[in-house]
Order: structure tokens, then sequence, then C-alpha cells
């Protein structure tokens, strides 16, 4: 993309509305415009960054044998008031009538809507185990929506459901989930440690919430150190083998990690006092074990094997796409912008050219365009008509993780000038050893 021709309505100054990091610099680097309180439209840059959440997480999902799909977003509060949940819920639910006096709601999450799918489609315990998922526009009416995409009222999350025949199974299939989530939020660039939480309104008696690390988290969280030195990495896991999900399941879980509603202080104190900390977190996903809850509710039954009807044991898992866009900035910035992993960049690059209109260093980046674009990745060219120390800000507030300056001084010494945005350091080189070099770093991303 050449920024001559993009749409990306950078804004200078602080934004005053935007109380945390990551809201500034999403307003500043014109990733998103609010619309109302808590409502926003996602512009091009933001709405690209988006989408490569999203890709990973419905990669992730299919490499763990799960099933997309797509509910609607405005549901029947008949479901609602089935599983008990319709008066329950509170002021967060969006309800509404339609045309015809019906009671109806913006879907602030599906475990209604899923299991009457389920009930109306599989009726013997051959069919188990089953997960489906969607990626879907979520609305909850929060009483004061803030910090941007973190807190908002319409956000954008992936949520799926697993139906098992007895509990054991069901565990292997929260274990499953956690492996998954693991390997996505890894992908991501970020460290997401699993901590034992509160269900809440989902209810249920397991449940586990992915929280990164961050000065403005919202929640108080305790933990022993020793869990930040824990990674996915590459392992090659099996997901239907039970016991390598539980193995990684008891490695990522068994040290003392908890949200202020789950928190003991008997046992906290229990760790090493120097390996006790506490700090605030984001939280970005959550996985839940509830049972037979909604199944005994509504009646979602199988055939078992003994050919009586048994109601299937059920959980949810969630991951919040939009508000991990959020994260990812609170965790990945500094004080000249965001600095975006390289899994989820918009661009794979930028090109600056410090003196656009001279012959041989526009010949020069249009060439290095080509050779990117024809590797398959994305560089972002600004080629506009700027001072160069405005174009390095634009690269900076941004955030690709790696810029390519070209400028007629080095193009007479044969060089380019490679510049990572993590460290800041650079480096002349050919303009064919710095395609070389991005291409070398995207085949491991």
């Amino acid at each position: 993309m050449r920024m001559s021709r993009y749409f990306l309505p950078v804004l200078k100054e602080n934004p005053a509305e935007a109380q945390i990091v990551s809201h500034r610099l999403m307003l500043r680097a014109g990733m998103i415009k609010q619309s109302s309180a808590g409502i926003y439209s996602w512009l091009p840059m933001g709405f690209k960054v988006l989408r490569k959440i999203e890709n990973i997480v419905h990669e992730e999902q299919a490499r763990a044998g799960h099933h997309a799909m797509q509910m609607p977003t405005i549901q029947s509060a008949d479901l609602w008031r089935e599983s008990g949940r319709y008066d329950a819920y509170g002021d967060e639910m969006l309800r509404m009538k339609d045309r015809h006096g019906r009671d109806m709601l913006f879907t602030p999450t599906a475990e209604e809507m899923i299991t009457d799918i389920f009930r109306a489609h599989v009726g013997s315990y051959k069919d188990l185990p089953l997960t489906m998922y969607q990626i879907q526009w979520k609305f909850r009416d929060e009483v004061r929506p803030r910090f941007g995409v973190m807190r908002g009222r319409e956000f954008y999350m992936k949520d799926g459901y697993n139906f098992d025949l007895t509990k054991e199974d069901a565990l292997h299939a929260y274990n499953r989930h956690l492996v998954s989530y693991l390997r996505t939020y890894e992908r991501m660039g970020l460290q997401a440690i699993p901590m034992r939480a509160d269900s809440g309104p989902i209810g249920g008696d397991d449940t586990h919430e992915f929280l990164v690390l961050a000065e403005t988290g919202e929640s108080e969280v305790f933990y022993d150190s020793a869990v930040t030195d824990l990674t996915f990495g590459d392992r090659d896991i099996d997901y239907d083998n039970v016991a390598q999900c539980a193995a990684v399941m008891e490695e990522f879980t068994t040290k003392y990690a908890r949200t202020d509603e789950t928190h003991d202080a008997g046992l906290f104190a229990e760790v090493p006092e120097e390996r006790r900390k506490t700090a605030r977190g984001i939280e970005v996903g959550q996985i839940f074990y509830f049972g037979t809850k909604y199944s005994e509710a509504m009646k979602a039954t199988v055939q078992g094997p003994d050919g009586k009807p048994v109601p299937v044991h059920m959980g949810s898992h969630g991951i919040g796409v939009s508000r991990l866009l959020g994260a990812i900035i609170e965790a990945s910035h500094d004080d000249k912008g965001i600095i975006w992993p390289e899994g989820v960049t918009p661009y794979h690059c930028g090109i600056v050219n410090l003196k656009q209109g001279d012959d041989e260093a526009d010949a020069a980046c249009d060439a290095l365009y080509k050779s990117i674009t024809a590797l398959g990745l994305e560089p972002l060219y600004d080629d506009r008509k700027e001072r160069a120390g405005g174009k390095f800000a634009t690269m900076d507030l941004i955030g690709l993780p790696w810029r390519i300056t070209v400028g007629p001084r080095g193009l007479k010494n044969g060089v380019v000038e490679l510049t990572s945005r993590r460290t800041g350091e650079s480096e002349e080189m050919t303009p064919e050893a710095a395609v070389q070099k991005i291409a070398e770093i995207y085949a491991q991303h």
C-alpha cells in the first residue's frame, strides 16, 4: 500500500478523552473513530489488525478440531427464559421488542442459542464430542464504557461451546481449549497467564481467565512469578491426546495465579516470598466448564450407550478479539507509539523515501515495494511529499516492526537502512539484502 493512496487519519495531539495508552494510540494512529459511548468505527488500519487477530484465532481453532459457524446477533428472549437467565443476567443485556411485540435481545453470549441448535440436530452419543464456535459482534450495555476497545459496549468476540457425554470428556475439552489459547496468544506476541477466576453469570465450577499483565489492567491479580517463565513455544501437541493436554494444563495452572475475585491469602502465603507478585491484568479470554446446567434446563440430551437419554456436559470458551488489539498495544508500546509484534502487524514493513521526487530514490523504493510484494508480504510505502521527520514520526506512531529507509546519500554507496522498531537498531545493507532479511523474519511467523 502507498501512503499517498491510503486512508490513515493520524492525529498529532493526544485526544483528551483517551485515558489509557491503547485508546490514545489507536485514535492517534487513525485506527478507530468513536461513534457513540463505547461504540467505534474501525478504520482501515484498525480493521486490518482486527482481521489479523481473527485469522490467528480461526487457524488455532481449526488446529484443535473445532467447527466455525455463525449465529444471529438478535435472539429471542424465549430461549433465555427457558434457561432462567433472561431476568438474572442484569442491565448489561440490551433488551428490545420487535414490531410484533415479541421480546428480543442483542446477544451478549450464546449458550442458549447453541444449546437449542444442538438439541435440534444431535441425538446420539455417537455424535460426540462436538465443539462449535463463532466470531461475532456482541453487545453489553456497560454502565461506564471506557478505555476505548478495552471496555466498550460493542465488541468482537470468539465464543465456542463444547458438548460431551461425560464430565471426564468435558474436562478434556477444557484442557484442550487451554492449550489452544496458549498457542493463540503466543502467536500474537503476548504472554497471557491462565488464572483461576469467578464464573459470573455464565455459571459453573471450573473457569480460568487469561490475563495479560499491564499497568492499566482492570483486575488486580496475585501470582507466583514462576508462571511468567512458562512459554508454550513450538510444542507439537496432539489435541486428541488426553494425557498431553492434561500435562500442559497442569504445568500452566498449578502455580498460584488468581484474580482478586478468587484470591486466597492463605494459599498465596505458601508461595516463597520473593516470588509473590501483585499486578494489574487485562482479561483477554476465559474458559468454562459448567456441566449440565444448560442441557438439563433446556432438555439437551442424547441417547447414551444404554439407550437412555443423558444430558450432555458443556463448556464455553471466549476470546475478546477486539479487546486483544488494545491489550497488545498496552503490552507493546513506547513513548513514540505502537510496537506491533510480527504476528499481527498491519503491514510487514514500512518503506520511507527521504527524497520523494528524486529519480534514483523513487526507483529504488518502487523496486523494494515490488520485491517485497512478490514475496507475498505487504509493505507500506510512505511516498508522500513530506519532510523526513514527519515520515519517521508517523512510522513510529503506527508501529510497523521494520522500516527500510531509502535516501540519495545511501544509494550512492549502494545501501539502504533497515531499522527495528522494537530495539531502534539500524543496519546498512544492500536493497536486496534488506528484502532477504524481511523474508527470513516473516518465514518464522
